[in-house]
């Protein structure tokens, strides 16, 4: 393996079992429809308004419970943990589709968005962040940054987590009749984390005005007339009237709230920031500033397209420097089981709980902001020997195998010239398969990409 096809399959794909062996195969992935999707993968997974519906179901059970005093706790926890349910299997598919993929860029991507557009279980949300990453990221994750932009905040997900469901325009019929006000919370995330960014320069006011537009948006069932993400537009939550944002005026009604983050979404800074996550992400801690400015004009030049602006990542230079990045939990256990994968007999089924005890818990950042993308988060000692004890514990577990891979097999395969002649030395040397596994899995060119 060459150190260039090395570099690509961690730095840009999800490590070892990957089509990621250049820049060439790495844009190649840009092409198409996500394969998760196509493959039918996640066919039995609930839709964003199949989640909606059986979450009601469930919680009108609840309540009918809990008016006639019945005494079976066991029964009202078995439907007051729908949620779970429906997260943890969610979770699971998207994740086994992780360390499966061939497409290890383009699956990056999905997870890099997902991030980026955090929506954590918090807030009611459990049960549709799933669904919003297959439903409002995976489609758009080579197409136009403006429309996951609309998708993503148009989606049950977001519009729980961050409270829009609940915002009535104060002045909007039914805020006057039942005296419910604003909730500022997706008005301000919108433009602080997704587009435009602090740099923009927005004032409160614009807060406050974006918040008012997006009233009316919100979630609803099927037999309430939600589209099959479970949003549905609510004219008598919206409030009424022109409302200003950043200079420019919108009109009132729903096509105000598709106006405004389409001119958020296409905001000069936005480019800026955006651009800043991604080559902090591909690159370095620190984002070079010329590739920064490079980035965010591919992506003003390109009208924001995706595919156009993720083959400029490929294109950076300063990109195929090798182990500039600390793998974040969930890098580290992806390319773990890649490198690494059990048989079928020891197969795997409590990844959602691995990455808990590894800080990382899936689809659960601490704030909205989403996961750090920076070694200083992930470095803690604690935290280091969280993941060593994994390797330890993998490491037996893929030693009891029937055939065991030999492990200079696996480092060659998932490091290939990356690999220190330190570590192949301690491998070789190792008192047992299972401790010369956990060397590796341990060693620090496997914690970085």
């Amino acid at each position: 393996m060459e150190k260039l096809a090395a570099i690509a399959m961690n730095r840009f794909g999800l490590g070892a079992g990957g089509q990621d062996g250049s820049p060439e195969a790495l844009k190649a992935q840009l092409q198409g429809s996500d394969p998760g999707l196509e493959s039918g993968l996640f066919a039995a997974l609930l839709t964003g308004q199949q989640a909606l519906d059986l979450k009601r179901k469930n919680d009108m059970m609840i309540l009918a419970l809990q008016k006639a005093h019945d005494q079976d706790d066991a029964l009202v926890r078995s439907y007051a943990s729908v949620s779970d349910r429906i997260r943890i299997e969610d979770a699971n598919a998207q994740l086994n589709f992780a360390i499966s993929t061939p497409s290890g860029f383009r699956e990056r991507l999905v997870w890099f968005w997902a991030n980026h557009f955090s929506c954590s279980r918090g807030n009611q949300a459990d049960a549709f962040v799933g669904a919003m990453i297959r439903e409002a990221i995976r489609p758009h994750v080579n197409g136009k940054f403006t429309d996951m932009v609309l998708a993503v905040e148009r989606h049950p997900a977001m519009l729980i987590f961050l409270q829009n469901a609940g915002s009535y325009g104060p002045n909007s019929r039914a805020g006057l009749q039942h005296n419910l006000g604003l909730n500022e919370n997706l008005g301000r995330e919108c433009m602080e984390l997704h587009t435009v960014g602090l740099q923009a320069g927005y004032t409160q006011t614009d807060v406050t005005n974006m918040a008012k537009i997006l009233t009316g948006w919100g979630r609803a069932s099927s037999d309430q007339g939600s589209d099959t993400t479970g949003f549905k537009y609510f004219p008598e939550r919206h409030e009424p009237g022109p409302q200003t944002v950043m200079g420019h005026m919108f009109d009132g009604g729903e096509q105000a709230g598709i106006d405004a983050l389409t001119f958020l979404a296409t905001y000069p800074t936005t480019y800026t920031h955006v651009a800043t996550k991604l080559v902090r992400h591909f690159v370095a801690d620190d984002p070079p500033p010329r590739a920064v400015r490079h980035i965010a004009s591919v992506m003003r030049e390109s009208g924001g397209d995706l595919a156009v602006t993720s083959a400029a990542l490929v294109d950076l230079p300063e990109a195929w420097v090798g182990e500039q990045k600390l793998k974040t939990p969930f890098e580290y256990v992806i390319s773990l089981l890649r490198a690494a994968p059990l048989p079928p007999a020891l197969h795997l089924t409590d990844i959602p709980n691995i990455m808990d005890r590894l800080g990382q818990p899936v689809w659960n950042a601490p704030l909205p902001n989403g996961w750090p993308d920076q070694a200083a988060y992930w470095a803690a000692s604690d935290s280091i020997l969280a993941r060593i004890d994994f390797a330890f514990d993998y490491a037996r577990r893929l030693s009891r195998a029937e055939a065991p891979p030999q492990p200079t097999d696996i480092a060659q395969a998932a490091l290939g010239p990356l690999l220190r002649p330190a570590t192949y030395r301690a491998i070789q040397t190792a008192a047992s398969p299972a401790e010369a596994l956990t060397l590796l899995f341990a060693s620090p060119e496997f914690m970085r990409r």
